[in-house]
């Protein structure tokens, strides 16, 4: 019952941070919004949750990547490389080949400490997106099959896409579980707190 209540409580907070903060790019995406065409438009979004979740990698400190909210549950740094894994695998469905040596089935767990975690994720990140932006419009048309689904390699991209802005928001409700703030959102809180106070001086100044 515990567990299952701890889990409510995690899926509660995950879709409530998706909903209320990772519709707002990150400042440094914001340059790409006049991408064009679909494709462009992932682009965005890709690079949107690669900034954020490296953000979020960078802020927690190496002591909680092996904290998990529950047994059986995945750790903070199992969540990174768990994205770093379907980056580097899914693509693979349709022929862009992973790094030598790397397994789909075991790599989320192959790395612990903090700064290679960080590393694979930003690596994930950098093969996955240089494979989607080398596709043209006929390369994503074409019929691509992962996990049993029938699709087109757009499809599959579009699953990574949503994959990792599911485990950026899972990524959101750990940190705020160990006191972490989004540092995204640190730098928006500190800039209206600033904006507050240039305010009251102004008014004072005014009297």
């Amino acid at each position: 019952m515990l567990r299952r209540s701890l889990g409510s409580r995690i899926a509660f907070a995950t879709l409530l941070l998706v909903l209320t903060v990772a519709p707002a790019l990150a400042p440094g995406v914001r340059a790409q919004e006049g991408a064009s065409g679909v494709k462009g438009e992932m682009l965005v979004w890709f690079k949107d949750a690669e900034d954020k979740l490296i953000q979020l990698a960078d802020a927690t400190p190496e002591a909680k990547y092996a904290w998990r909210p529950a047994t059986g549950v995945r750790s903070t740094g199992e969540v990174f490389m768990h994205v770093a894994a379907a980056n580097y695998g899914i693509p693979n469905f349709w022929s862009v080949a992973p790094p030598e040596g790397f397994k789909f089935d075991t790599y989320e767990k192959s790395l612990a400490k903090k700064a290679d975690i960080q590393k694979a994720l930003k690596d994930s990140f950098a093969h996955m997106e240089k494979g989607f932006e080398s596709m043209s419009d006929a390369d994503l048309d074409k019929p691509a099959e992962f996990f049993g689904i029938k699709s087109t390699v757009r499809g599959g991209y579009m699953l990574l896409l949503s994959h990792v802005h599911e485990h950026l928001g899972q990524s959101i409700a750990y940190a705020r579980m160990n006191g972490i703030v989004p540092p995204w959102t640190a730098k928006q809180q500190a800039a209206i707190e600033a904006q507050a106070k240039a305010k009251a001086a102004s008014k004072s100044e005014a009297k």
